[in-house]
Parts: structure tokens; sequence; C-alpha cells
């Protein structure tokens, strides 16, 4: 194992600490990060591509070897988490731009440390990596179509320019990144090695811009920002474990489906609120990118723990 190894192996099993770290140095620090506001899409790009060279053919045989168990979890995903946020914006009665952001993060596909959290857990990391995997291929038309659906009423939103922008972040750099790896495969394979350092560096980066960028709003609205992100996702856990359970999934599936179905792409979620709409509305994202890595970690070492009865 290189040097360069060893480093990506080390940032990759601290990532939450990482990533709080850098919350941290945003808050504190602004100005070192606020300007980096016009590369946030560009470092998501760089994650989706990473994503993109891990693809592999099993991936997508899983989907067609088990499709009830794939559409359990994608459905469970996208059916979920978009309707938790929403019943919390109403409920909580949030302002609007919080209430758009914490339903953004809800649309999102799943997280990209969401597999490493069902392999920490002992759960199905094949079926995990097919839900994820699916969830982020459909999100062109999923998301926006439930970002259109559910915050329609607290501002006006720009389908088609959100279809448009999640092509160009996610679907065009995931394309680019299988084509480069079917072209230079051991390459390729090589270079997968220190991904998780360079998709660390890139989810890091974001969450202190996002932080950087709304210190002031942070300070004034942090707490309810907080509690309601931390509500959505343990109820997001909550109520993935039920619906994976409700279709009869053994407990190692029933792992998977909670972890994708709890941990979002919160930096899709904080790409698409730069762009499209009061930089508060980035907030509940990157608050979701310090608190699902805590969580997960959390829950993954509980289920490894648990054992089928």
């Amino acid at each position: 194992m290189n040097t360069i190894e060893r480093i990506s192996k080390f940032v990759g099993g601290t990532f939450s600490i990482w990533v709080i770290l850098f919350a941290v140095f945003g808050f504190f620090a602004p100005e070192a990060f606020v300007g980096g506001k016009g590369y946030i899409s560009l470092l998501l790009g760089v994650i989706m591509f990473g994503m993109g060279l891990t693809l592999s053919k099993e991936d997508f045989r899983e989907v067609f070897r088990r499709p009830m168990d794939v559409l359990i979890g994608v459905v469970g995903h996208y059916l979920i988490m978009p309707s938790l946020a929403f019943a919390l914006a109403v409920v909580l009665q949030l302002p609007p731009d919080i209430a758009v952001g914490v339903i953004l993060v809800g649309c999102c596909p799943s997280g990209t440390a969401s597999n490493v959290m069902t392999y920490l857990s002992k759960g199905d990391v094949a079926l995990g990596v097919s839900i994820a995997s699916v969830s982020t291929l459909i999100a062109p038309l999923a998301t926006p179509a439930l970002i259109s659906l559910l915050a329609g009423q607290w501002m006006n939103i720009n389908t088609q320019s959100l279809i448009m922008d999640i092509i160009t972040v996610v679907i065009v750099p995931i394309v680019l990144g299988v084509v480069v790896k079917a072209l230079f495969q051991k390459q390729a394979e090589a270079s997968a090695k220190a991904l998780p350092l360079v998709s660390t560096i890139a989810i890091v980066l974001i969450v202190a811009i996002v932080v950087a960028i709304n210190k002031g709003k942070i300070m004034e609205t942090g707490l309810m920002i907080f509690a309601v992100v931390i509500l959505h996702n343990l109820l997001g856990y909550l109520l993935g474990y039920g619906f994976a359970k409700l279709f009869g999934l053994n407990l190692a599936k029933r792992k998977a489906v909670t972890l994708e179905t709890g941990m979002q792409n919160s930096g899709l979620g904080a790409a698409l609120a730069a762009a499209h709409f009061n930089p508060l509305a980035a907030v509940p994202s990157a608050i979701f990118s310090v608190w699902h890595n805590i969580s997960g970690s959390v829950l993954a070492t509980w289920f490894a723990k648990k054992e089928e009865k």
C-alpha cells in the first residue's frame, strides 16, 4: 500500500471528523471559503465522476437479479424522505427559504457515504450500491418533480432548469466516469484507490463554502435548522427500516434500505440551492452533510452488533 492509499484510507475512515472540522472552519474563517461559491457544482461533479469510476456491471446486474428489493429501496427513499420534509415544513411552520431547503435535501438521491455505512453495518452492500445507483440515475426526473410538487407553495420552481442542472452535475460526470473506466480500466482501478481522499476533500469544501456563505443566517436560525435536520434524518432511518420490514426483507437488506433511505446526497442539495434559491436554502443540506455522517456511523456500529433472530 503506497502513501496515497494510506492517506486515502485514513481520511475515508475519519470522514465524519473532517466534515465537522471544515464546517467549523467555514463558520469561524468564512473569508477563506466564501469565494468558492461558484465551484460547488464543479466539486459535486468531481464526486459524481468518482462514483462513475467505481460502478461496475455487477452493480447493474444486481438490479435485474432482484428487482423487487431494489425497487423497495428506491421507492422507499423517494417516498419517505420528501414526505417527511414536507410534513416537517408544514407542521413546524418553517420560514420559506428553510422549508424549501429541507424539502430540497429530502428530494435528493441516496448519499455517497451510505454504501460505506451499509458495509460497516454488515448489511447487504450489493443491494445498497444498487439502490444508490438507481436513485441517482433517476434523480434528473424524480428530484425536480418532487421539489416542484412539494415546495411550490413556498416559491416558484423552475423545473426545467433543475433537470438540466442535475444532468450536468450528476449524470454527465457519472457517465464520463463509466466511460473512462471502460477505456482505461487499469488506470481507473489504480486511481480509484485515491477516491476516498478526493471525495472527502470535495465534500468538506462544499460544506465549508455553504457554511461560510451563510454564517450570519446560521447564527440566527441554526438551532432550528439543526433540530429539523436531525429529526428528518432519524425519522428517515426509522421509517426506512419499517418500510423494508413491511415487505419482509431480511435483516441485512433492512440495514441497506434503512441507510439508503436516511442518508441523502446533500452535496447535490447544496449545489441546487446555491444555484436556484436563496443561499439560506443551502444550509439544511450543509448541516445534513455533517449530521448524517455522524448518525450513520453510530447506526452502522449498532447495526453491526444486531443479528437475524
